[in-house]
């Protein structure tokens, strides 16, 4: 049996795409995203560019015959070469799955089990020390685009570390990992290595029961995996709990221990069975209830009736006093209305899309201003437009949807020192209709994100598989090909944001005031 250390990576991050990669139908895949190719060419790109600064060996091409890779690898580590790129790592062993068996496993108790374990690592490095090759020990060093040394790389850094120890007598004291503009990060061997172990034996157990593990859909883990489809479409024929918004996997864990699991028996639930768990506090209790009940009856539902009125004339320093408390806000149809979409790479801190749509009800007239930065250089540009564009309609409301854009405006104005008279006043004037939605509404969606909102409410998109993610990877093919029918299709995708932004507003405000 092999394992490897990407299985092992895998299994950390979701038990049950581990399972699927060794025993589900390939064919049953979703292909690689846009996306997903992106982050996988940076990854490579990131290496190569850490890898530019020093000399290393590479193996000749073993065409994934583990052992020859090896045994390459063990030769260049017994000729004492300074760095050895992806070498591969292996150890065969015997396992008396009797001391190994987990809770609910299936599996005969006396089974002894020949596990073949393999990694490689980015980088194995040469540093003083002593081992059975002479006066130098090796220890691994993996790159990662990350920023942070999450817990799954640490413990894959003991596994190198483990198998180290096997080839050449001795443990490094250390494995590193080399993340993006952050210094080396030492792995702690003595606090990762039970870690690891525990991860390898429950990794065991599951692949030798051969039970597909419970679907859970946690959206913004899962979007990218290729197996996205085959889980969602297996959760909605179970009406899966996970489909609740609100219902994280620590939240799931409990209502199981409370036999609530189903969306009938949740939405059947009393606050008071909920509210004494410190995962349902605050609220949380009725929250969800009240959205398995929404899911369950496939309506929408009023949260609650905290709104004011507008009286019919005021000046401008009582619009800016009342955009300022938009929970207290109850949303009417105004003379003039600006809906505002960004498209951004974050990775970069750069934005290169400011989407308008000016909605004038008083000539019924509705106009979209895409501006657009065709590269870094014209970013403060479109920043200096967006400002001359809302200060034509100096007290028109600016809807949108969810927080990036309001932070987005603070971060162009503290980049480009733009005085504040300049940039505040329109901030005030900000309204986040995801918030509004999220405090007032329930609605029976998967998520309160603005596709599947707009969606169930009747809006469409154009291109249905335009999406934030997709509009990064259009904009780096245009800086990398001129092709100005990228430009067009993010310009088309913004505009169908900033449209679906509206529906969602005229639907909120003729359901609240109705």
């Amino acid at each position: 049996m092999l394992i490897t250390d990407k299985q092992l990576l895998l299994y950390q991050r979701c038990q049950r795409r581990a399972f699927l990669e060794r025993y589900g139908d390939s064919s049953q895949q979703d292909p690689p995203s846009d996306f997903l190719l992106k982050l996988m060419q940076d990854s490579s790109a990131y290496q190569k560019s850490i890898l530019s600064h020093y000399p290393y060996f590479k193996l000749n091409s073993f065409f994934g015959n583990w052992e020859l890779g090896a045994k390459q690898t063990l030769e260049l580590m017994q000729q004492g070469v300074d760095r050895i790129y992806q070498g591969v790592l292996l150890k065969s062993e015997v396992i008396n799955h009797s001391e190994m068996i987990g809770n609910g496993s299936s599996i005969e108790l006396d089974l002894m089990i020949p596990v073949t374990l393999v990694s490689s690592p980015e980088l194995l490095v040469k540093q003083p020390g002593f081992s059975k090759f002479g006066d130098w020990v090796y220890v691994s060093q993996d790159i990662k685009l990350g920023k942070r040394p999450k817990l799954d790389y640490q413990i894959i850094s003991a596994f190198h570390a483990y198998l180290l120890e096997d080839i050449q007598g001795i443990q490094p004291e250390t494995g590193w990992l080399i993340l993006r503009d952050k210094a080396p990060y030492a792995v702690n061997l003595e606090q990762r290595l039970p870690q690891m172990h525990e991860v390898l034996k429950n990794y065991l157990n599951m692949i030798l029961d051969r039970k597909e593990p419970e679907v859970f859909i946690a959206r913004q883990k899962c979007n990218l995996c290729q197996w996205y489809s085959y889980c969602l479409d297996g959760a909605r024929s179970q009406n899966h709990l996970s489909l609740i918004p609100g219902v994280t996997p620590t939240r799931y864990l409990r209502l199981q221990e409370l036999n609530l699991t189903t969306v009938e028996t949740l939405a059947k639930a009393t606050p008071e069975q909920l509210e004494v768990y410190p995962e349902f506090v605050e609220g949380v209790a009725l929250q969800i209830i009240k959205q398995a009940e929404s899911n369950l009856e496939s309506k929408a539902i009023k949260r609650q009736e905290e709104f004011i009125s507008f009286e019919e004339n005021f000046n401008s320093s009582q619009w800016i006093d009342i955009f300022q408390d938009n929970y207290q806000t109850k949303l009417k149809q105004f003379p003039v209305e600006i809906y505002f979409d960004i498209e951004a790479q974050p990775e970069l801190n750069f934005d290169y899309l400011h989407g308008m749509l000016v909605v004038d009800r008083r000539s019924n007239q509705q106009k979209f201003y895409p501006l657009l930065a065709e590269n870094k250089a014209q970013e403060e540009l479109i920043w200096k437009q967006f400002l001359g564009l809302v200060w034509m309609y100096p007290i028109a409301p600016i809807f949108h949807f969810c927080d990036y854009e309001p932070k987005t405006i603070k971060r162009l104005a503290t980049v480009y020192n733009t005085p504040d008279y300049w940039w505040k006043p329109v901030l005030k004037r900000f309204i986040d209709l995801h918030a509004k939605m999220t405090e007032t509404v329930t609605l029976p969606v998967e998520s309160y994100a603005l596709k599947p909102v707009a969606k169930w409410l009747g809006f469409e998109w154009r291109d249905p598989k335009a999406n934030g993610a997709q509009s990064v990877c259009w904009y780096e093919q245009w800086l990398k090909t001129g092709d100005r029918s990228l430009l067009d299709a993010i310009v088309q995708y913004n505009e169908d944001d900033c449209l679906a932004t509206f529906h969602i507003k005229e639907w909120l405000t003729d359901f609240l005031n109705d």
